[in-house]
């Protein structure tokens, strides 16, 4: 069946390549609506959105924008008409795929319009810069965007050129072929949808608790804890999506307050209770702050509160990969966010706390345990957190079956 996809682009400048990757998606069958965010001069190159209609849904005049000397402004109007002029296309269900390609100012444009559509809509970014550490976490967002990394500058038709034009026309084509769009979440607000945050050291424990929620009926929808994906879920529960959630592994928060790499932005742990809805959260990840590579603490880079590396019990997977465990003067800190975000809540909130460790790190013999640290939080949190908020402890270790277990029954009497 044929499907319909926006190619973003800038004629002025990369209209041979524009029209070469229309060419190939046409050849898949598929419509292609060609939407020109250009702001240099005038081109002959037919577009379905020409630069003049774009500027115009932005609220802006092309012939004053292209003598614009703020490039941030011009940009933004662009982006805003491009954003109007695509989801008038979702909205009469005539969008399936949108993809550009381009350097740094094309893609932070590109993939800043493909930010403002919903999951499942196929999004493809073919660029020149995808690797720039500094610039792929902001290209990517929290949505479900491809990026191709070129490598070669995307500037005429060599063979290096089509190549990759040809593949990331496959990459588009292939995905609006085999995806089944925005309605995948849509259809699924009929179910008893549950969140789930995990990760690596929570894996036995999450594992178990998503499969006893399905025994029961529930669909559950995994998060990898990890600062992005958290965020998505934030996202997704604010959009309604869901009925419930299980934070297992809430670690945004304090990843969020002292800078470490998994931070998930400042609404973590807020949207769910803005929205009544009953939640199970454990302490899990509050042992440890994501703080990789190795040579961010030997420069003696601050990296929150009090010390550096060399003072810390440290977790390394590999020299980019570290967890420092979190010292009481920063655990009371934690407690104290948690509890001003859970006091806001609407809905029943229940708080378990394994004391027998945090993570899989955080059990007796592994490298983070320290339980006099955990009670610094524990008592913390009981100080300063509302009645409401239900706090059980539990003589278990987290990652366990055991604590999945009790997990799940706290669930289904808050849900019941």
């Amino acid at each position: 069946m044929s499907k319909s996809i926006v190619i973003i682009t800038s004629l002025d400048t990369k209209g041979e390549e524009a029209l070469f990757l229309k060419c190939l998606i046409e050849s898949r069958g598929h419509r292609v609506v060609l939407t020109d965010i250009g702001t240099g001069a005038e081109t002959s190159i037919k577009a379905d959105y020409t630069s003049k209609e774009v500027a115009k849904a932005g609220g802006g005049d092309i012939q004053v924008i292209r003598k614009m000397k703020d490039t941030e402004k011009a940009s933004g109007i662009m982006i805003k008409g491009a954003v109007k002029k695509i989801r008038s296309l979702l909205e009469k269900s005539e969008l399936d795929g949108i993809i550009s390609f381009g350097g740094g100012s094309n893609t932070t444009v590109a993939t800043t319009i493909m930010k403002s559509l919903p999951f499942g809509i196929a999004k493809v970014m073919l660029s020149s810069t995808a690797s720039i550490p500094a610039y792929a976490g902001e290209y990517f967002g929290r949505k479900d965007i491809a990026i191709l990394h070129s490598v070669v500058d995307i500037a005429g038709l060599n063979p290096l050129v089509r190549d990759v034009l040809q593949r990331a026309a496959g990459m588009v084509c292939g995905m609006v072929e085999m995806g089944e769009g925005p309605s995948v979440l849509s259809r699924e607000k009929k179910e008893d949808l549950i969140a789930l945050t995990e990760f690596k050291f929570s894996e036995k424990c999450s594992s178990h608790a998503r499969h006893l929620l399905e025994e029961r009926g529930f669909r559950v929808i995994p998060f990898h804890a990890q600062g992005i994906s958290d965020r998505a879920m934030e996202e997704l529960i604010e959009e309604g999506f869901f009925h419930g959630v299980v934070d297992i592994v809430p670690a945004g928060v304090s990843e969020e307050l002292f800078g470490g790499n998994r931070a998930a932005g400042p609404r973590r742990l807020e949207i769910a209770g803005k929205m009544g809805l009953p939640q199970i959260i454990t302490p899990c990840g509050f042992d440890m702050i994501s703080c990789g590579p190795i040579e961010r603490g030997e420069k003696g880079d601050p990296l929150w509160i009090s010390r550096d590396l060399k003072n810390r019990k440290l977790f390394i997977a590999d020299s980019f990969r570290v967890a420092a465990r979190t010292i009481p003067e920063e655990l009371k800190l934690v407690a104290g966010e948690v509890a001003r975000k859970l006091n806001m809540a609407k809905g029943p909130v229940t708080f378990l706390i394994p004391q027998k460790g945090w993570s899989q790190l955080d059990e007796e013999g592994m490298p983070l345990y320290d339980p006099n640290a955990d009670k610094v939080f524990v008592e913390e949190l009981k100080k300063l957190v509302d009645p409401k908020i239900r706090i059980v402890e539990l003589a278990l270790q987290l990652n366990t079956k055991e604590f999945a277990e009790m997990v799940v029954k706290y669930f289904l009497s808050m849900y019941e």
